[in-house]
């Protein structure tokens, strides 16, 4: 960190106001530069579109569109029936709303189209919640979060049956051990996100 301790911290870290038209709050994003940010994403209604493998192969395509135009790094994901988890690391000059900003209207017209349904679908919920991680820890436990969560929702015993997941491609480079995730993990005990 710099000679100027805690402010010259604050000089890092970026933020944005988001309107909300209902005027009932403004609500406030942060950036850290070269931060790594564990991101969730709800279809509206909890609509589980996602269970089509179909719809997760236009995700992913909707992805690495965005992938190009905002560059970032995706170190964990996983794509549930109804909503989604992304562990990244944007680029230089990036920031994970303009991520998010890519995905969101482009995989909406792209479902549209795809479904023949007509304009003025909300398909997502107005906003995603975002966590900027903190140290190694915080990784490791956001991280185990995205590759348990399919075992948590009962859409399979193992992580490693879960087809849309970075959980083999972790588990590959020797980051989880045989049988992980078969029993909840210690690191997630207590862990729970926000009601989204």
């Amino acid at each position: 960190m710099s000679s100027g301790g805690a402010l010259g911290a604050l000089a890092w870290i970026r933020t944005i106001d988001q309107y909300d038209p209902s005027g009932i709050m403004n609500f406030r994003r942060y950036y850290v530069p070269n931060s790594i940010v564990f991101i969730t994403q709800v279809v509206a209604g909890r609509e589980p579109v996602f269970a089509d493998p179909e719809m997760v192969q236009l995700l992913r395509e909707i992805l690495n569109e965005a992938k190009r135009r905002y560059p970032f790094t995706t170190l964990g994901y996983v794509f549930l029936p109804e909503h989604f988890h992304l562990l990244i690391r944007p680029e230089a000059g990036v920031n994970h709303s303009q991520i998010m900003h890519s995905i969101k209207p482009n995989f909406t017209k792209a479902y549209r189209k795809q479904r023949s349904i007509p304009v003025g679908l909300r398909f997502w919920q107005p906003r995603y919640w975002d966590h900027v991680i903190r140290d190694a820890e915080d990784f490791e436990r956001h991280l185990h979060y995205i590759h348990y969560n399919p075992v948590k929702h009962g859409l399979v015993n193992r992580p490693e049956d879960y087809a849309f997941s970075s959980y083999s491609h972790w588990q590959a480079r020797g980051a989880y051990p045989d049988r992980w995730g078969w029993e909840p993990p210690d690191a997630l005990h207590g862990f729970q996100l926000p009601d989204l």
